[in-house]
C-alpha cells in the first residue's frame, strides 16, 4: 500500500513537472499544445473511490493550473474527465474480467489501452480548449487545435508507457 502511494506520487510530481516545465513551452504553429498531465487520471486503478479520484484530479488540475497562470480552465477539464472514467471504462469494457484494475499498456492489451487513451485525451482537450476560448465564434479552428493536440498526447501518452509506466 505504502509502495503504491509513494508510486501515484512521484507519478503526480513527474507528469506536472514535465507539463509545466516542458511541455506548456511546446508550440507547434499555436496550433499543437501537448497536455499528458491527465495521464494521471486515467492511470488510477479502477477501484479507487470516485472521491478520491476526483478530489486527485482536481488537485492535479489546479497545480498545472497555478503554474500555468490559467484560471480553473484545467481544474475543470480534468474534474471532468475524472467524472466521466467509470462510464468510459464500462463503454469500452465488455466484461468485467476483461480489465486489470491498474489501466495500464501493459496490463491490458493495446486496443483497449489506446481506446481508452483516446476517449480521455479527447473529451479533456475539447472542454480545455473551448473553456480557454470560451466562444464558438471559432468552432472549427479550435476543434482542428483539439485533434492535432490531442493526437500529439496520445503519441506521447503511448511512448511513455513504454519507456517509463512499465510496471
Amino acid at each position: 500500500m505504502v509502495r503504491q502511494t509513494i508510486k501515484y506520487i512521484l507519478m503526480f510530481v513527474g507528469l506536472v513537472l514535465v507539463q509545466v516545465l516542458i511541455l506548456n513551452h511546446v508550440q507547434f504553429s499555436g496550433f499543437v499544445n501537448p497536455y499528458i498531465y491527465v495521464l494521471f487520471v486515467c492511470l488510477l486503478p479502477l477501484s479507487s473511490p470516485r472521491y478520491v479520484v476526483l478530489l486527485l484530479a482536481f488537485l492535479l488540475g489546479i497545480t498545472v493550473d497555478i503554474f500555468s497562470n490559467s484560471l480553473g480552465v484545467h481544474s475543470f477539464a480534468t474534474v471532468f474527465v475524472a467524472y466521466l472514467r467509470p462510464f468510459v471504462i464500462r463503454v469500452i469494457s465488455n466484461r468485467e474480467e476483461d480489465r486489470s484494475d491498474y489501466p495500464g499498456l501493459k496490463q491490458n492489451n493495446w486496443r483497449w489501452f489506446l481506446g481508452y487513451i483516446t476517449i480521455m485525451v479527447v473529451i479533456h482537450h475539447t472542454v480545455l480548449f473551448y473553456l480557454e476560448v470560451f466562444t464558438f465564434s471559432n468552432f472549427f479552428e479550435t476543434l482542428y487545435r483539439v485533434f492535432l493536440s490531442a493526437i500529439f498526447s496520445i503519441f506521447v501518452i503511448v511512448i511513455s508507457q513504454f519507456i517509463v509506466f512499465r510496471e
